[in-house]
């Protein structure tokens, strides 16, 4: 199946606010590619020009080789939910769907097809203005399965869904990967992509801050941080001394911070010098921290951090909660 996304130094300026600054990255199908950044990075802009609803400034994106406005197919070869708050509110989920499905020659018996497939086959006939974030993200989602298209972009899908929705529509991500689809779901929380994304492009200020798999940006942890509490840390700051790469520092709270040694290394170093530990464990940083360090300088409006260390689709239909039922 094809699905490549290609963007080459894609620059958009609005006035003297560059909001997308260069950017060059590839999107492979058979891959969920998180696209992670703060608010105001040039997420949204991005996906906007690959959709061709906005004119780059300079640079090119295209979708196999083509500028996606060039491509008579519509939905059946991209599918995207950009705001699910974009849909008329007097019509029911069905006739939305149609209406789609008909400006796109596509049959309607795929309208129920992935209104079954989102879970909202039992609130087909409502108005969609009745229908929480969450359930308009869904209606979101069955849209962009609607032509069975190769290529999936998807912004913020998972506001508004409970914890039972963030599954299922984890589980579609993947699903949707595994068929050899190309799918990039833009987020700004690393939280979010952990476990979901094959790959991470990571901007900000519309920049790329990096374009690699999630294994290798988990690596950017910098290792583990050893934190050790001990009665007598004169002695354990002899014992660590001779040990290449050691240091400790004070965490503030009666213990000791140990970096550049394994926790193992940290306990025979204590042991053969006759050092007490009351407590030792190891902690790597997680994904969500190296994301906050990676894009600190990048945030627009930031805050001081506190320290610290388809049819077809084999996923089950979510079915629609009483808390996303509610009107809101």
């Amino acid at each position: 199946m094809d699905g490549v996304i290609e963007a080459n130094a894609l620059t958009r300026r609005y006035g003297a606010v560059t909001a997308v600054d260069r950017l060059s990255f590839t999107v492979r199908p058979g891959r969920v590619t998180g696209f992670l950044g703060p608010n105001g990075a040039g997420k949204s802009t991005t996906l906007r020009m690959i959709l061709g609803l906005t004119a780059p400034t300079s640079g090119t994106v295209t979708v196999d080789g083509r500028p996606f406005r060039d491509r008579p197919r519509g939905l059946r070869h991209v599918g995207a939910l950009l705001d699910a708050h974009e849909v008329h509110g007097g019509r029911s989920a069905r006739a939305h769907l149609s209406a789609l499905a008909h400006g796109n020659g596509l049959p309607v018996r795929r309208v129920e097809e992935v209104l079954g497939t989102v879970g909202l086959a039992a609130a087909a006939g409502r108005r969609i203005g009745g229908f929480s974030l969450g359930m308009k993200q869904r209606l979101g989602i069955a849209a962009a399965l609607l032509g069975d298209p190769p290529v999936l972009l998807f912004d913020e899908p998972l506001n508004g869904l409970d914890p039972e929705g963030v599954r299922w529509v984890r589980g579609l991500f993947r699903s949707l990967a595994a068929e050899g689809r190309a799918v990039l779901v833009s987020s700004h929380l690393m939280g979010e992509m952990e476990h979901t994304a094959d790959d991470l492009l990571v901007v900000g200020r519309g920049r790329v801050v990096a374009a690699e798999p999630l294994s290798v940006f988990a690596a950017r942890g910098g290792g583990t941080t050893v934190v050790v509490r001990t009665p007598d840390p004169p002695a354990l700051a002899d014992a660590l001394r001779a040990e290449p790469g050691a240091a400790l520092r004070e965490s503030g709270d009666g213990g000791w911070t140990v970096t550049g040694v394994s926790a193992e290394r940290v306990g025979d170093l204590a042991h053969a010098h006759g050092v007490r530990l009351h407590a030792l464990s190891a902690r790597t940083a997680s994904l969500e921290q190296v994301f906050l360090e990676l894009t600190a300088e990048q945030v627009e409006f930031g805050v001081p951090q506190p320290p610290g260390p388809g049819p077809g689709h084999p996923v089950a239909p979510l079915p629609v909660s009483g808390r996303e039922e509610s009107t809101r």
